[in-house]
């Protein structure tokens, strides 16, 4: 059988995040509204107090988050990490690599989600050297992406309020057709990781109705080294990725 990129749970990636501490145009606290294109995320709550804004063709919704909250939400769901008191959250995604690949637009004004270099230009933060006026840099240009999301995204929770869905259809739309010249090679990480991962536990299955157990000599435990060096600046806050990839 052929073992899996990585071991870890459903193809999953993990992530710690602490969501960002400054106001958006609209007093709120927190990052950069988006959506992902394939992937499914999870939020496990472990520090602070917060909320999930979200928009889906049922309309807006808000999740309050503290710790020990579990919630997580499907591919086209827009959603905004609020943060009210020091909000960290262990961020599990699914189709590790895809989010890393482009699977997430921000809900960046219309004319800028239509255009692709346009797009890229609002979404891309200045390179990191380690250095502190990097660090500064690349904070400024998070926080001017961030606050252009929310301009993107507030008529679109407007109008779901309003009743109408037209925006947020249109805008997914947008974003599916943002992505779709880079998408086929997004298939090649879902095959090495949750696909590998099912079709592995699916010859297990099988062997032991066979009485056939030879996958135990594999038996191992297999630990992530502490995310170390400048946190990143994500979507929704500062970030350290955890390496979950097989270790032999």
């Amino acid at each position: 059988m052929t073992r899996p990129a990585s071991t870890f749970p459903g193809g999953t990636s993990v992530t710690w995040l602490d969501v960002y501490d400054d106001a958006a145009p609209d007093g709120l606290v927190g990052g950069s509204p988006h959506l992902h294109l394939a992937s499914t995320e999870c939020y496990v709550v472990v520090g602070g107090a917060g909320e999930l804004h979200t928009l889906d063709p049922s309309g807006a919704g808000v999740t309050a988050l503290a710790p020990g909250v579990v919630v997580w939400f499907t591919p086209g769901t827009i959603h905004r990490a609020v943060n009210l008191d020091g909000l960290q959250v262990l961020v599990i995604m699914g189709n590790a690599g895809l989010p890393e690949a482009g699977d997430a637009v921000m809900t960046f004004p219309a004319d800028v989600v239509a255009d692709a270099e346009r797009y890229g230009a609002a979404a891309t933060l200045p390179a990191a050297d380690g250095s502190e006026a990097s660090v500064l840099a690349r904070s400024e240009a998070a926080r001017r992406r961030r606050d252009l999301a929310v301009t993107g995204y507030l008529p679109i929770r407007d109008a779901l309020a309003r009743g109408d869905d037209r925006p947020l259809r249109e805008f997914q739309a947008a974003a599916a057709a943002l992505v779709a010249g880079r998408a086929p090679a997004w298939s090649e990480l879902v095959a090495a990781g949750p696909l590998a991962q099912a079709e592995r536990s699916a010859a297990i299955t099988a062997d032991l109705a066979r009485g056939i157990h030879a996958h135990l000599a594999d038996a191992h435990v297999e630990q992530a080294d502490a995310p170390t060096g400048e946190r990143g600046f994500g979507m929704c806050g500062r970030l350290r990725a955890y390496d979950v990839s097989a270790r032999g």
